[in-house]
């Protein structure tokens, strides 16, 4: 039933139309995505909405998290509810071949996952007809129009978690106010990160009465695991050697962190830089950067090991970003020298690191500031001040300890406000221990 008020536009019939024709082109697209990973054709048809499990007796809650970074942040506070809720099933949908690795190694009890469905009409029908939620909880900007009016329309309550829309993502919205009002309608709850995206979902229409602001979830997640194996051998051949970490780096920011890194092997010729792109996909291009930049290699995915004479480690693989962090206090956070928005600093503080980070994190507004007025964090702008402040927290181990300190408490003090997003979904969703 659509609730009063809120009623479906001719734009939003226009997107209907368009995702009704083009899914058979969107199917094959996504589909030759993870056929690189080596996905199997059954889990293929997922992304059809033909399901590769069985549905579980009982309730069950459904999360939809776009890629890596949103659904490694549910995985904790999915333990926790089934905590909460022992009587609960759990599903949770992603898009990429990625996400779904990660969390298969994660995954917390009476849960499983599948390829979240095409946001087209055959897709969701299939999807909602067989696994039939009792509630579903979409994560940070996953505003699929259809996908979310068929749930409202089956009267499955439905909640955004960690709500996160850029300025840029309003201003598109901003032009169709209509149907931002009528696509946003669709929630029973609107849990944000911070009160600006909180400002940012009223511009476009949503509800107040359904408008919370809560707190950046990844706050609250699980420290990215460490393989103790990689680690022990990694300190090994290092024998001693400092070495600091860029990470989540992104075109034209490893030029920079390069940069940076050369200046410091000016006064300490044994300083290694591990390198980790943000998409390991790009290990070639970044490998001909360090080359370019007159600078000895060892990578990871040739599998070589770090001697005296390299320079920098290239890490251009996946899911091992935990061990990276826990082999130094010292981290780089890229996608933070451009306009990208930041990345996931609680990651890095998790790990007992301090943080290092550009000016441009709009992805952690909230975050970002409190933590570098605490000194867990500081902020750099170009190859100089980052050279310079990994120089100095290298020649003063007090400060360092402290900076790491000061970012693990920071980080601890996010922890406790976990059961406060627990208690807004169940109330807003009306989930109860015996259901």
């Amino acid at each position: 039933m659509i609730r009063p008020g809120a009623a479906p536009t001719a734009l939003f019939h226009l997107y209907r139309g368009l995702a009704t024709l083009i899914s058979p082109l969107a199917y094959q697209v996504v589909a030759r995505k993870l056929r690189r990973h080596q996905v199997s054709p059954r889990r293929l048809h997922e992304r059809l909405g033909n399901a590769s499990a069985t549905r579980p007796v009982g309730n069950l809650i459904w999360f939809h998290a776009a890629s890596v970074g949103e659904s490694l942040s549910v995985l904790t506070l999915i333990a926790r509810m089934g905590e909460r809720l022992p009587k609960a099933e759990f599903l949770i949908t992603s898009g990429t071949a990625t996400s779904a690795a990660l969390i298969a190694k994660r995954m917390p009890p009476r849960t499983r996952h599948q390829f979240a469905p095409l946001d087209a009409p055959g897709p969701v029908k299939r999807f909602y007809d067989h696994w039939r939620p009792n509630a579903g909880i979409f994560v940070e900007s996953e505003l699929w129009p259809l996908t979310l009016t068929e749930g409202q329309a089956r009267g499955v309550p439905l909640a955004l978690l960690n709500a996160r829309l850029s300025a840029k993502t309003v201003r598109g919205w901003q032009k169709a106010p209509e149907t931002a009002r009528y696509v946003l309608d669709q929630f029973d709850l609107m849990l944000t990160q911070n009160d600006e995206i909180s400002a940012r979902l009223l511009t476009i229409g949503a509800d107040p009465a359904r408008l919370r602001t809560g707190t950046n979830l990844k706050a609250t997640s699980a420290p990215l695991p460490v393989d103790v194996d990689t680690l022990t051998r990694l300190r090994a051949d290092l024998n001693g050697r400092p070495v600091w970490v860029a990470s989540s780096t992104h075109p034209d920011e490893e030029e920079v962190v390069l940069d940076a890194h050369k200046r410091l092997l000016i006064d300490r010729p044994d300083l290694l830089l591990l390198l980790v792109p943000r998409h390991p996909e790009r290990g070639d291009a970044v490998a001909d950067l360090v080359t370019q930049a007159g600078m000895t290699m060892a990578r990871r995915t040739s599998q070589d090991r770090i001697t005296p004479q390299a320079q920098v480690y290239l890490a251009d693989t996946l899911g091992e970003t935990g061990t990276w962090y826990a082999l130094t206090p010292l981290v780089f956070l890229g996608g933070s020298l451009l306009p990208i928005g930041g990345h996931n600093p609680y990651e890095v503080a998790q790990a007992g690191a301090t943080v290092l980070t550009g000016p441009h994190v709009s992805n952690f507004t909230e975050t970002f500031a409190p933590l570098i007025a605490s000194g867990g964090a500081v902020e750099i702008r170009n190859a100089a001040e980052l050279a310079a402040a990994i120089d100095h927290l290298l020649r003063d181990p007090a400060d360092l300890k402290a900076a790491c300190a000061a970012a693990t408490a920071f980080v601890g003090q996010q922890q406790s406000k976990l059961d406060g997003v627990i208690d807004s979904l169940c109330d807003g969703l009306g989930l109860t221990p015996d259901g």
